[in-house]
């Protein structure tokens, strides 16, 4: 189903994917409605998009915050007078390992990358059931399919966001509501540059992960991620793989549900040397 005429709400759209998927989405015709706490990187998404002839709204919101989302679900049906997808994109990452992980650390990525989706759904879903069209589209990850270490608050988070979207799928059979979980291998974005960095094994520091994130770990940019995304969408999917990593991982997933951890643990000791 084309996506022309449409109003996508996207959170975590002042960069990356949310971005990326908010111009996609408007060269196929859509108009926008735009969130994140990013006040700045919004104002140049919406800018980005205007230029296709599409209409943008901004409005900053913490996701975390029920009250904020809620308001700003009020403000795409005030100013676009409907919404046919919600897009729950924001996210953030933590690395440390669980012993030392705060409870800080934990709330906060958890506040986000889960309560975020929660209430991003909540929010729109009745509109939508209402309707009896649209999209629900979460964003989970690679580390929604496996575990890795110094990773565990973020498995935690993407794991429940699968877990939450695919039990949707049999929730809204039948009422032309799509929930589509999206899981993404290696993006180039910013979000190991903006997360919190603990610890890790060899001492690396944050700026040097993030470095090494983006040379050899990003395989796909948020440009192609947004394509994979918005046929997706198109297609009516309930779930999708981003990037060949993606791909990787899922087959290692399905063929060792268990001993995919001593595979990890091995191509971690070989690059280490």
């Amino acid at each position: 189903m084309a996506m022309g005429d449409r109003v996508c709400a996207i959170t975590g759209a002042a960069s990356g994917i949310g971005r990326a998927l908010a111009v996609e989405l408007a060269t196929r015709g859509s108009d926008v409605a735009l969130c994140d706490v990013n006040e700045e990187g919004l104002a140049e998404t919406v800018a980005l998009v205007e230029r296709l002839g599409r209409r943008a709204t901004a409005s900053v919101v913490d996701v975390s915050d029920r009250a904020q989302v809620e308001a700003f679900r009020d403000r795409v049906l005030d100013d676009h007078g409907r919404a046919d997808a919600i897009v729950n994109n924001a996210g953030v990452a933590v690395n440390e390992q669980v012993v030392d992980l705060t409870y800080d650390d934990f709330e906060w990525i958890m506040g986000i990358n889960f309560w975020g989706v929660v209430y991003g759904t909540k929010s729109f879903l009745p509109h939508l059931l209402e309707r009896g069209d649209g999209w629900v589209v979460n964003v989970s990850s690679v580390f929604g399919l496996i575990s890795v270490p110094y990773q565990g608050a973020y498995n935690a988070t993407k794991f429940a966001v699968r877990g939450f979207t695919e039990a949707l799928r049999g929730e809204l059979h039948g009422t032309g509501v799509t929930p589509l979980c999206v899981h993404p291998g290696g993006i180039k974005t910013n979000i190991v540059r903006n997360g919190r960095w603990r610890a890790s094994a060899e001492g690396v520091t944050h700026a040097q992960a993030a470095d090494r994130f983006d040379q050899s770990l990003a395989r796909t940019t948020a440009e192609q991620a947004a394509v994979i995304i918005a046929d997706a969408m198109e297609a009516r999917k309930t779930r999708v793989l981003v990037g060949p990593d993606a791909v990787a991982i899922d087959a290692i997933a399905r063929a060792a549900p268990v001993r995919y951890t001593d595979l990890v643990l091995l191509a971690e000791q070989r690059r280490r040397g």
